[in-house]
């Protein structure tokens, strides 16, 4: 990930974490000192974040550095160490919780993700993130996503057409619905419908959408779902799903699962920096 998609929202969290500046560092610590320190992961899991802990600590003080000791994305055992910072000790400290903060957020993001692909290697589905994302950090969230191996739904409103139950109250149904959106967008643009019901899902493979989300649905209703529609349609399950669902969600035929708990119930990676100068 390149980093002028992230650096902005990097230096905002390190203004925000220096206030009027870091009185403990300042004093204590003497001007010009160097060091040296590692991150170590303290809970296994997959790590994400690398790129985004640099940029904060060369943020911090131009001169500091992140080595990774690791690949972005390999899973690790408890007690890794992940990654060495070199430089001042002043640019290492003001930039240790920022950095910590983010690899602990997307390496737990990209764990969870690699845990559901997992649950649903022996079937057709792929896992999709939502957009319940923290606001200004979808861009990393995504990221974690795609590195822990899931995939992303729509980045944004302006990616793709999903028409939801509050849409389909104003129009009135599947089909007025469909119809005003390829009128308004013309017949190219890409429209997923949401069906809670086996009759929304025959009028959205009626009304010609390309994707349908099956919305809290069991799984006999999937199943049926499934067996309805027969590929003329991607099919995703959507829904409060947790890891442990997966497998038999995964086995209805389905082609996506999107699960929001990916960045909104996930556990951060426990992360630490050491000093050793």
């Amino acid at each position: 990930m390149e980093p002028m998609l992230f650096e902005d929202i990097v230096r905002r969290a390190l203004l925000e974490d220096w206030g009027t500046g870091d009185l403990t560092t300042g004093a204590l610590v003497p001007p010009g000192r160097a060091g040296e320190a590692v991150i170590l992961c303290r809970k296994g899991g997959v790590v994400a974040g690398l790129p985004v802990a640099a940029r904060a600590f060369r943020l911090s003080d131009p001169p500091a550095g992140l080595e990774p000791t690791v690949e972005e994305g390999e899973e690790v055992p408890p007690g890794r160490t992940i990654a060495t910072v070199r430089g001042p000790v002043t640019g290492i400290l003001r930039a240790e919780r920022v950095a910590l903060n983010f690899l602990g957020r997307l390496s737990g993001i990209a764990t969870a993700t690699r845990q559901a692909v997992r649950a649903v290697e022996n079937h057709r589905a792929r896992i999709l993130d939502t957009r319940k994302t923290t606001p200004t950090l979808r861009v990393l969230e995504r990221y974690a996503v795609r590195i822990g191996g899931g995939l992303n739904h729509r980045s944004d409103l302006g990616s793709m057409i999903l028409i939801k139950d509050n849409h389909l109250r104003v129009t009135g149904g599947v089909a007025e619905a469909v119809r005003r959106t390829r009128e308004h967008h013309g017949p190219a643009i890409r429209v997923e419908v949401e069906a809670e019901t086996l009759q929304e899902v025959e009028e959205a493979l009626a009304a010609g959408v390309d994707l349908i989300m099956l919305d809290n649905m069991d799984l006999a209703t999937m199943a049926e779902a499934v067996r309805r529609v027969d590929g003329k349609a991607r099919l995703e399950a959507s829904g409060g799903l947790r890891l442990e669902d997966l497998p038999a969600v995964a086995a209805t035929g389905v082609d996506y699962i999107s699960l929001g708990y990916l960045t909104t119930r996930v556990e951060a990676l426990d992360v630490s920096l050491e000093l050793r100068c």
